[in-house]
């Protein structure tokens, strides 16, 4: 293998088939293994590199203007676990500018060497986004060295060597160690996030947490939810005995069939036992899981704010934030279960339902963060099977 650095390269990205990307380094030194996508948001990179679903990700941005707007301590969405536990690379067009926003408490450079972050500036990413939509997510070595120095076989061995996400249960490590309570709602101008006092909550819900994203807890609270959040492998015996009444599966990273194992048969048990549940992401994926049908990796996956999906309960159409790498199939859900959601892009499943028990799950993001919040309706439709069941 031979390549040739060219004159003040600071940072490469290494495939897999032996593909090496010059540009400039930013964010921390070092090298990542991870899985490459891309993600088509226009704002939002804070969230997006935040988000614990991006964990063993590497994320190339579409939009060609990133950190403009700094970062600062209120748009970050992960709750639980250390930051390796989010995405572990980001890929930009340009080199991060110096922020120009009244809420900037920082520059998106400094903000990423101190979360462990490892970037890549200077590249075509429009070519590197049309091969992964031809070719599929490659696995690849995110590298940083402000002196320019890189084995470039070492780090297209390591790319060559890792596993990927198949067969991965990242949920372990994105989870909460023990369970907590939250209070903290939606964001508005000019008052910034709401209070919920949990004392007049309408309703006890219990979030069992595979990598949750704070904006799902903030919409759950502002519906009037006292919130309670568990551990991804907390027993249904333990979740009942909270006496909630509902319970949300959440978003968060890996594979689905992986987390099932222990998962799934907790899901089967809540099911049963009538309690209106809410599954969002790997949530839903679960969810399907747990009522017998399967899940399939996907070539490029969905990760954006601007997918459009159809909700075949009411004919709308709605566009969503997505991010995720496996999907459901629908051709193996069980007789009982409805599809209520479909993507308008590739026609995969987005949402399902059963039909004789307060139950359903879609495989986009309501809370958005970033991203539209044409699906916010999905939690007051939580809500009312709340109230149904009371």
């Amino acid at each position: 293998m031979s390549h040739d650095l060219l004159p003040g390269v600071t940072g490469v990205l290494a495939l897999a088939d032996g593909t090496i990307i010059q540009g400039l380094g930013a964010g921390a030194e070092g090298d990542a293994v991870g899985e490459v996508c891309f993600n088509t948001a226009m704002s939002g990179y804070q969230e997006i590199l935040t988000d614990p679903s991006y964990m063993a990700q590497i994320v190339a941005f579409t939009f060609p203007h990133i950190g403009n707007v700094g970062t600062n301590s209120d748009d970050v969405e992960q709750v639980s676990g250390a930051a390796e536990t989010a995405a572990r690379g980001a890929i930009f067009r340009d080199v991060p500018t110096d922020p120009a926003n009244w809420r900037a408490n920082s520059d998106l450079d400094g903000w990423l060497k101190r979360r462990g972050v490892i970037a890549l500036a200077g590249i075509d990413t429009r070519a590197l986004t049309k091969a992964i939509r031809e070719k599929g997510m490659p696995h690849g070595v995110i590298a940083h060295s402000p002196k320019g120095e890189f084995d470039l076989e070492a780090l297209v061995a390591k790319a060559r060597a890792w596993s990927g996400l198949e067969g991965l249960d990242l949920a372990k490590d994105a989870t909460c160690l023990q369970p907590f309570e939250w209070d903290e709602g939606l964001y508005s101008w000019p008052d910034g996030y709401a209070w919920m006092n949990g004392e007049d909550a309408r309703y006890n819900v219990v979030v069992v947490d595979y990598g949750v994203k704070r904006n799902i807890l903030r919409a759950l609270a502002s519906i009037g939810a006292r919130i309670s959040v568990v551990p991804a492998d907390t027993t249904a015996e333990d979740i009942l005995a909270r006496e909630p009444d509902g319970v949300l599966l959440s978003n968060g990273p890996g594979d689905p069939a992986a987390t099932g194992k222990y998962a799934v048969p907790e899901i089967r048990r809540l099911v049963a036992s009538g309690t209106p549940v809410f599954g969002i992401c790997l949530g839903h994926q679960m969810l399907a899981l747990a009522l017998g049908a399967r899940t399939v990796k996907m070539e490029q996956g969905h990760h954006g704010a601007n997918h459009p999906v159809k909700d075949l309960t009411t004919g709308k159409v709605e566009i969503v934030s997505m991010n995720h790498g496996f999907t459901v199939d629908r051709d193996s859900l069980p007789a009982n279960v409805e599809e209520t959601h479909v993507s308008l892009f590739d026609g995969t499943n987005a949402g399902l339902a059963v039909k004789d028990a307060p139950v359903f799950s879609v495989q986009h993001h309501p809370e958005a963060s970033p991203g539209p919040t044409d699906s916010l309706y999905l939690f007051q439709r939580f809500a009312a099977l709340m109230d149904g069941r009371k």
